[in-house]
């Protein structure tokens, strides 16, 4: 692949990416509730969804979603419900969990594991990704070179700059941790985030085959 095609597609990419998304919204969530470790393993499983979603959308599966009305609607409907599921549960919770956090600051392989499935499964149940890619990988591909080694350079450089994007999203949103400390202000943050998870899960419910 040629350089000035990486650039380019690097600069697409990045348009796509520091879009406020499911992804973008469930880092600053865990950074403000937990601390950036904990917002790394979601991240972590966020990209690694992309890579799932990459592979899927190389196999033909994004040709399936565009064309087949049922199974882009199952994907569509799986994604919007845990969305609003995850937004149901933020916006019931009354208690102020950034007090409960600093209490129990060591966490365990099986809390830091649910956060890595948490974001491997907010990423892998919407659809979108697989039609971007489907959209997107072509307009990159050059037929007379290796497909094979194309395919990984486009998707691991999207999966890095997913990464830290998303972890700088984090970085900025920590800082305002101590800012929610108060029992008011916590549950401002639960309902307002539920609320737009939410909004976010009705918001694919929307979304349109291209």
């Amino acid at each position: 692949m040629e350089l000035h095609t990486w650039i380019l597609y690097v600069s697409v990419a990045l348009i796509a990416i520091i879009s406020p998304g499911p992804a973008v919204l469930l880092a600053i969530n865990n950074s403000v509730i937990y601390d950036l470790k904990a917002t790394a393993f979601s991240t972590f499983g966020n990209v690694i969804g992309l890579f799932v979603l990459s592979s899927a959308a190389m196999l033909g599966l994004g040709v399936i979603l565009k064309t087949s009305l049922v199974l882009f609607l199952a994907f569509k409907i799986l994604g919007a419900c845990y969305l609003i599921y995850i937004g149901m549960k933020q916006f019931r919770t009354l208690s102020n969990i950034f007090k409960q956090v600093e209490l129990t600051h060591k966490k365990s392989v099986a809390h830091y594991a649910k956060i890595f499935q948490k974001g491997f499964l907010v990423c892998i149940t919407n659809p979108k990704p697989i039609i971007f890619f489907t959209a997107l990988f072509p307009q990159f591909l050059t037929p007379e070179s290796p497909l094979l080694e194309q395919f990984f350079i486009l998707t691991v450089t999207f999966m890095i700059l997913s990464f830290l994007t998303l972890m700088s999203y984090a970085f900025f949103a920590k800082r305002l941790k101590s800012w929610f400390m108060t029992h008011q202000r916590a549950l401002w943050f639960n309902r307002i985030s539920g609320a737009i998870f939410i909004a976010l899960g009705f918001g694919l419910l929307g979304l349109e085959r291209k």
